[in-house]
């Protein structure tokens, strides 16, 4: 089943990947940034970075213990394995089926809260994106404000 959503999770990555480059790829060809085709790069280190979080054939690899340098601290893999563990604690307990449900919303909650930076992130070079097809910069804002 992870390896199902692993996969569904890739391929909408595949799929929004594909306007957000050809996007980045006009903006840089239309506005020159401080290197050329910046804009591109930096939706291409996104989609780097995002395939190792998600790293569908992980199954595959040995299980290491710690992490590696250079890895991402968030993976699909992380998650899940935190995610059993609430349950598998909340079970050991005697649990509910309510204290079960309480205790993965507040384990999605927190996993919630310490993704975000991440989302920002995505967030904020799609709206530099937009800034720049718009003829909106960070100085005419200012200037205009």
């Amino acid at each position: 089943m992870v390896f199902q959503v692993k996969l569904l999770v890739d391929n909408l990555r595949d799929f929004a990947l594909v306007p957000v480059s050809l996007g980045a790829a006009l903006v840089d060809l239309v506005f020159k940034g401080e290197r050329e085709g910046s804009l591109f790069y930096k939706v291409l280190q996104w989609g780097a970075e995002s395939e190792k979080i998600i790293d569908v054939y992980s199954a595959l690899e040995p299980r290491a213990a710690g992490t590696a340098a250079g890895a991402p601290h968030f993976t699909i893999d992380a998650a899940v394995e935190r995610l059993q563990r609430v349950v598998v604690r909340e079970w050991e307990k005697g649990g509910t089926a309510a204290s079960v449900k309480a205790a993965m919303d507040r384990a999605m909650d927190q996993l919630h809260h310490e993704t975000s930076g991440t989302r920002a992130k995505a967030t904020g070079l799609v709206a530099r994106a937009a800034d720049k097809l718009r003829g909106d910069s960070p100085e005419r804002s200012k200037m205009e404000g």
